[in-house]
């Protein structure tokens, strides 16, 4: 089972790094910081992965732009993406995925719990990124709020709706199929495969 557990976590962990690489770099610009699927596929992660495994896969695709690769929104790359005024969010995508895994693992994926646990990793991540814009760029918060937050809240609570449905769907499925390790499997899912077969 331990096996089973550390394929099921490199191979996912690997496929949501990817995942991240193919939708990061579609973005729409509204401003100074535009509009990513990145944090969709992390709140994705965090509903197949946990903790550990979102963030890891998070922190691979980091990596990856870091180094160059045009994986950043705009199809950018580099570690001058990173250190810019947009940077703090990149890295407070990190924060988001651990506190919304923490959300995701104490609730057994309650999609309500998980949810909150989103939005309050959402903001935390709006918090870092807007400070360091801040830093960088000398604006002051009311200004920083207005280009940085306000106008990526209604596109990021769409997201954790849609992550909500999909991330369910999908664990559903892979525990009814026994495809999911038993620390990440639906535990509903699990209990009605077992009264099937009574």
């Amino acid at each position: 089972m331990k096996k089973k557990s550390t394929v099921y976590q490199l191979t996912t962990c690997a496929l949501m790094a990817a995942l991240m690489c193919i939708l990061g770099p579609n973005s729409v610009p509204i401003g100074p910081v535009p509009v990513s699927l990145t944090n969709l596929v992390i709140y994705l992660a965090v509903y197949l992965l946990g903790t550990k495994g979102s963030t890891i896969s998070y922190i691979v695709y980091l990596f990856l732009g870091m180094v160059g690769l045009p994986v950043f929104s705009g199809y950018e790359g580099g570690f001058g993406k990173l250190a810019g005024p947009t940077g703090g969010y990149l890295i407070g995508f990190i924060l988001m995925a651990i506190v919304c895994g923490i959300f995701m693992e104490k609730s057994h994926a309650n999609i309500w719990i998980t949810s909150l646990g989103m939005v309050l990793g959402t903001i935390v991540a709006y918090l870092f990124g807007t400070v360091w814009f801040i830093h960088q760029l000398d604006y002051t918060w009311g200004q920083a709020l207005a280009v940085c937050v306000w106008p990526f809240i209604p596109f990021d609570l769409i997201k954790i709706v849609i992550a909500g449905i999909l991330g369910k769907s999908i664990r559903h499925a892979l525990s009814k199929a026994h495809l999911l390790p038993t620390e990440f499997a639906d535990k509903k899912a699990v209990e009605a495969v077992a009264a099937e077969a009574e």
